[in-house]
């Protein structure tokens, strides 16, 4: 009976303790969807990745009528001729890649941009939330725009010394 109290007290200790941590629940699409500065970053934005699609469709359009002249041509090309042709599409095919590489790749003139105008927005929105977590005692901020994801998280809750202290780690 008697371990049967401790074990009861021990668990309703333990609840306690997990009704103790305070969170809260944000969606950050609606909050950056309010912010006129965002919109008109997020519209800025669109515009290039518009304006730089259209140069890539254009490039695209002339690469399909160098392959089209040289397939009604190539008939009557000589070997020396068709090789320069051929050589002339390989390397507009090769611009047309590396253009989109640069314009919409990992790193590139759109991803840029996003960093450029829409980065200090997200900085601004996360830093009012951590100052929100701070002053209202929040253990945890939820993002619920994007599935849910901790935005925020009292420091003294991260135990990732104490699982790499298990795993041997030295700190």
């Amino acid at each position: 009976m008697r371990h049967f109290l401790c074990i009861l007290l021990c668990l309703g200790w333990g609840l306690g303790a997990l009704q103790a941590q305070r969170y809260a629940v944000i969606d950050t699409k609606y909050i950056l969807s309010k912010l006129p500065e965002y919109q008109k970053a997020q519209k800025t934005l669109d515009d290039f990745s518009t304006l730089w699609q259209a140069e890539i469709e254009q490039k695209s359009a002339e690469l399909d009528k160098l392959r089209s002249d040289y397939q009604a041509e190539q008939v009557m090309l000589s070997d020396d001729l068709k090789k320069k042709r051929e050589d002339q599409i390989f390397n507009a095919e090769k611009d047309l890649r590396d253009l989109q590489r640069r314009r919409f790749g990992f790193e590139g003139d759109v991803y840029k941009k996003r960093q450029e105008l829409i980065k200090p927005i997200q900085d601004k929105v996360y830093d009012a939330i951590q100052k929100l977590a701070v002053s209202r005692l929040y253990d945890f901020i939820l993002d619920k725009s994007e599935g849910i994801t901790v935005i925020f998280a009292d420091p003294k809750l991260d135990k990732s010394d104490d699982v790499l202290r298990a795993l041997g780690v030295k700190l």
